[in-house]
């Protein structure tokens, strides 16, 4: 005798087929409707694609609207200091000097510059020693060296140097050293006071091209290097000068006052260490008493 399938029994099948039938269709609608990762472009992927599973960006499924759910990317994480970036702004302005250069502490190194340097480049901040020689500097201006009130020390030997604006050393109230020889000076700018060693051998300097007092003024220099150039006569000493070179030039006399006091017989000057003037149109012997109160007489060979 066949059994019959009672109608609860009946409802209850319809019910458990529905069950199992459902989510099979929204699989297959949802296989369709899948998007790749960010790093991949936006499009569908087929059946015969595989989806990326370590994508860390997808989209979202949903009927009628796809909205992007981003992730971080915790691979590339960002850099806590780039936010700062803005903040160091004004340090890094001065980076291009240094990659040109080489600057230590307090101390910039521009020799032999390539590509040429023909100017003062911009200078790191509390610099006290700047090395700039042999390079193709033509002119130094009053903003050079303007805001850069630490630099004791300035070596701008063998450059194409020419002209050197007044204001170019006058703010420089540490400045105890400064090199200038073997450029094309035809003139001497105003110097600092606390001026301690002036080197500018190997120029074109005439004695018009050097202020009367110049020197005078800077009662803390002590050497004073200007030979091989054209002066046709010796400038006016500071008492405080231990060395001074004027060998190689067009000087043709000597007074009783160029290094000593005429009216003072009893006058020793008694810094005076050293002084040359070989190389120049001039007699010593035609001058007796311009060095009797030097400790030594000129070194060098004379006629």
């Amino acid at each position: 005798m066949a059994r019959t399938i009672s109608p609860h029994k009946m409802l209850d099948l319809r019910i458990l087929l529905f069950f199992m039938t459902v989510p099979w269709m929204f699989c297959e609608m949802a296989r369709n409707d899948i998007l790749v990762p960010r790093n991949r472009g936006i499009s569908k992927i087929t059946d015969h694609e595989e989806l990326d599973s370590e994508s860390s960006v997808f989209m979202e499924v949903k009927i009628g609207k796809k909205k992007i759910i981003p992730i971080p990317d915790y691979d590339s994480p960002v850099d806590a200091d780039d936010k700062n970036l803005g903040a160091d702004n004004e340090d890094n302005k001065e980076l291009p000097t240094c990659l040109m250069c080489v600057c230590l502490t307090g101390s910039v190194y521009c020799e032999e510059v390539s590509p040429d340097m023909t100017a003062v480049p911009p200078l790191p901040k509390e610099t006290a020693f700047l090395y700039a020689r042999f390079n193709k500097i033509t002119k130094i201006t009053s903003k050079d060296f303007g805001d850069i009130a630490t630099l004791r020390k300035i070596d701008l030997s063998g450059n194409l140097i020419s002209e050197i604006e007044d204001g170019a050393f006058s703010k420089l109230n540490q400045l105890e050293e400064l090199t200038l020889a073997e450029n094309k000076l035809v003139k001497l700018p105003m110097l600092p006071a606390k001026l301690m060693s002036l080197n500018a051998n190997h120029n074109l300097l005439k004695t018009k091209g050097v202020k009367a007092n110049i020197f005078k003024k800077l009662r803390k220099l002590a050497y004073l290097y200007l030979g091989d150039n054209q002066l046709e006569a010796v400038p006016t000493l500071p008492e405080s000068l231990r060395v001074v070179h004027l060998h190689n030039n067009n000087i043709t006399t000597l007074t009783d006052e160029t290094f000593c006091k005429g009216n003072d017989t009893h006058y020793i000057r008694y810094n005076m260490l050293e002084v040359r003037l070989d190389g120049n149109p001039l007699v010593l012997a035609h001058h007796p008493n311009s060095f009797i109160c030097l400790r030594a007489l000129p070194i060098g060979h004379y006629k």
